[in-house]
């Protein structure tokens, strides 16, 4: 499904750690631990997939200049690269 919506992004699972997220989203996250918590997500293109996604990431990345996957497709650069609807 990840490549059908968006065949250019390459998502991983990283840590939070791993991803280094920026502050503004870390800030959101005091009682997590970002050794242990996962994000799904290119990191080159700031796009995370929600549903392989911690809830309380993919919220505080919401809040951020990142895009979740649907929306990269459909509302955001994705469409562009895509033609997308």
């Amino acid at each position: 499904m990840l490549m059908e919506l968006a065949p250019e992004l390459q998502f991983m699972h990283y840590t939070v750690a791993e991803a280094k997220l920026p502050a503004d989203v870390l800030a959101e996250l005091p009682e997590v631990s970002l050794q242990e918590v996962a994000v799904c997500a290119d990191l080159d293109h700031n796009v995370f997939y929600a549903a392989h996604t911690e809830p309380q990431v993919a919220e505080a990345l919401r809040g951020s200049h990142w895009f979740e996957l649907r929306e990269w497709s459909t509302r955001g650069p994705g469409t562009a690269a895509s033609g997308a609807v």
